[in-house]
C-alpha cells in the first residue's frame, strides 16, 4: 500500500551504501588509496609505474617488472592520519533544529599494507614474475553517535584488498608489455541513526488525509485530517527525533579485475610507462541490514508497514573505477633523476546505484553524479652516494564530488601534496625507505539530506598526512 511504500523509501541498505559509496579518502579521489610504496610517497608517486627499483610496479604497471634487479620482496606500510572536523548545524523537515554535538573528529589513523615479490626467468631474464597484496580502495569515518548529523550516517568503513600475479615480456632492452589479475574483495560497514518518529508522523498524516479524501472530503479536510493525525502521533511520542533507531549495514564480496601495462625506454636512462587498471563489478548478494528500534515504534511499524524497519538481506552492485597512467622517469645524470605521473579515474561511470530488497519495498536508484578526475604529479630523485638518495615531489589530486553532491560520511575534497622521502642502503642486498606527505586543503561546504528529509549544514576543516616505510631485500 503507498503508506508502506513511503516509509520502506525512508529505510535500509539504501541509506547505509550510499554513504559508504559516497565517500572519499583523505589521499585520493574518492575513496581510492594511492598509497602502496613509501619511495611512491616521497615523490608524490611522480614515476610511480615507470621509475626504477620501486618493487610496487608489480600491482600497477608489469611491463615495469624489467626496471627491478633481480629476484627480491618489497613489504610496504603507510599510515595515514586524517582530520575531518565539522562545524554547522542539522534541522529536522519541520525545520526544528536537531540535537547533538559537531560529532568531534571523525577522521582517523589507519595502517595501509602492501607487498611484493619478483622474480625474472627465461633466456637472459627476459621474463618477469610477479606477485602483490595491496589495498587500493578504502576508507573510514567515524562520529560520535548523537551528533547533529547522525540521520546521514555515524560510521563508514569500507575497504578492498587486491591480490595478484603478474607476468611481462622483454621484447628487448627498450620495450616491455605486462599484464596482471587480480581478485579483490571488498568489505562494507556503516551505521546511522533511523529517524523513526519522523518517519511515523509523516505515516499517520499520509494515512489520515488518504482516508478523508477517499470517503469524498476536500482537500482542506484532507489537510486538517492530517494536521490533526500529527498531533495525535505527537502525543504518542512519535515526533521528529523521538524515536530514533539504529542501522547498521554489512556486506562483502570477491570479484576479479586486470592491469594491462607498455613500459618504453627510447634512449637509456628515460622510461615512458602506459598502464590501464580494469574497473571491477562487484555484485553483493548477501548484504545485512540490522535495525535497532525502540519498541513503540516496531509495533506501530509490524502494523501500518510491516516488512519495514526489520532485519533483512539486500543486494546491490558497486563498480569500482577503472585508471588509465602516463609516468614519465629521466636520469638527468649520476645523481639526479626527475619524474612527472598523469593518471585520469572513471568515476562519472559510479554515477548511481541500484538497492534491491528481499522485502516487497520497491529498489532504491541512489545517485551519486561523480565526475571524472585527474591525478598529476611530478618529482625528482637526488642521489647523495651509494646509500643514500633524498627524494621529493608535488602533486594536484582532483575530487570527484562538488558541493551539490558532498556527503557527511566523507567530506571529499580537492588537495594539493608536498612529498618528501629517502632511501638507505646499507648493502647490495637490503635497503630501507620512508616516504612523507602532507596535504594542503580548503574546507569543504556541505548541505546533506537524509532519507527522512533532516538536513546538515555547515563546512569542514579537513587534514591530512601520510607516513610510510618499507624494506626491500633482494636475493
Amino acid at each position: 500500500m503507498q503508506t508502506a511504500s513511503t516509509i520502506a523509501r525512508l529505510t535500509l541498505l539504501a541509506v547505509g551504501v550510499a554513504g559508504a559509496l559516497a565517500a572519499a579518502d583523505a589521499n585520493a579521489a574518492a575513496f581510492q588509496l594511492k598509497e602502496n610504496s613509501a619511495k611512491g610517497l616521497g615523490r608524490a608517486f611522480a614515476g610511480s609505474t615507470s621509475a626504477e627499483g620501486d618493487a610496487s610496479v608489480v600491482a600497477t604497471n608489469p611491463a615495469s617488472m624489467r626496471l627491478l634487479d633481480g629476484t627480491q620482496f618489497q613489504g610496504d606500510v603507510s599510515a595515514i592520519s586524517f582530520g575531518a572536523k565539522f562545524r554547522g548545524e542539522g534541522r529536522y523537515g519541520n525545520g526544528a533544529p536537531i540535537s547533538g554535538g559537531n560529532g568531534g573528529d571523525a577522521g582517523m589513523i589507519a595502517p595501509v599494507p602492501a607487498a611484493y615479490f619478483h622474480v625474472p626467468f627465461g633466456a637472459n631474464d627476459n621474463m618477469h614474475f610477479g606477485a602483490s597484496l595491496t589495498v587500493p580502495f578504502g576508507f573510514k569515518t567515524e562520529y560520535d553517535t548523537d551528533w547533529v548529523g547522525r540521520y546521514n550516517g555515524v560510521k563508514t568503513d569500507l575497504k578492498a584488498i587486491d591480490l595478484g600475479v603478474a607476468f611481462s615480456y622483454d621484447v628487448n632492452p627498450y620495450l616491455s608489455f605486462g599484464v596482471g589479475v587480480f581478485a579483490e574483495r571488498l568489505n562494507v560497514d556503516l551505521t546511522s541513526a533511523v529517524d523513526a518518529g519522523t518517519a511515523i508522523n509523516a505515516s499517520a498524516q499520509q494515512r489520515a488525509s488518504a482516508a478523508v479524501l477517499a470517503a469524498g472530503g476536500t482537500p482542506a479536510q484532507a489537510a486538517a485530517a492530517a494536521r490533526q493525525a500529527a498531533v495525535q502521533a505527537a502525543q504518542l511520542g512519535f515526533s521528529p527525533g523521538s524515536a530514533d533507531g539504529y542501522l547498521r549495514i554489512k556486506g562483502d564480496e570477491v570479484s576479479v579485475g586486470y592491469t594491462l601495462g607498455m613500459t618504453v625506454s627510447p634512449v637509456e636512462g628515460t622510461n615512458i610507462a602506459f598502464s590501464y587498471r580494469s574497473e571491477v563489478e562487484h555484485k553483493i548478494t548477501d548484504g545485512k541490514a540490522d535495525f535497532t528500534m525502540t519498541p513503540a515504534a516496531a509495533a506501530f511499524l509490524a502494523q501500518a508497514a510491516p516488512g519495514t524497519f526489520i532485519d533483512s538481506n539486500g543486494r546491490a552492485t558497486i563498480t569500482l573505477p577503472a585508471s588509465a597512467t602516463v609516468s614519465v622517469s629521466h636520469r638527468v645524470n649520476d645523481q639526479w633523476k626527475i619524474m612527472a605521473d598523469v593518471s585520469r579515474t572513471a568515476w562519472s561511470k559510479f554515477d548511481q546505484v541500484t538497492v534491491d530488497y528481499d522485502s516487497n519495498q520497491p529498489d532504491s536508484v541512489l545517485p551519486f553524479n561523480y565526475r571524472d578526475t585527474t591525478f598529476a604529479s611530478i618529482g625528482t630523485e637526488y642521489r647523495v652516494s651509494d646509500q643514500l638518495t633524498l627524494r621529493g615531489g608535488l602533486a594536484y589530486d582532483q575530487t570527484p564530488t562538488t558541493d551539490a553532491h558532498r556527503d557527511v560520511r566523507v567530506p571529499d575534497t580537492t588537495r594539493k601534496w608536498l612529498s618528501l622521502g629517502l632511501t638507505w642502503a646499507p648493502s647490495e642486498k637490503t635497503e630501507y625507505s620512508v616516504g612523507y606527505t602532507h596535504l594542503f586543503t580548503k574546507d569543504p561546504n556541505i548541505t546533506s539530506t537524509s532519507a527522512t528529509g533532516n538536513t546538515v549544514t555547515g563546512k569542514y576543516k579537513v587534514s591530512g598526512d601520510v607516513l610510510a616505510a618499507s624494506m626491500q631485500y633482494k636475493f
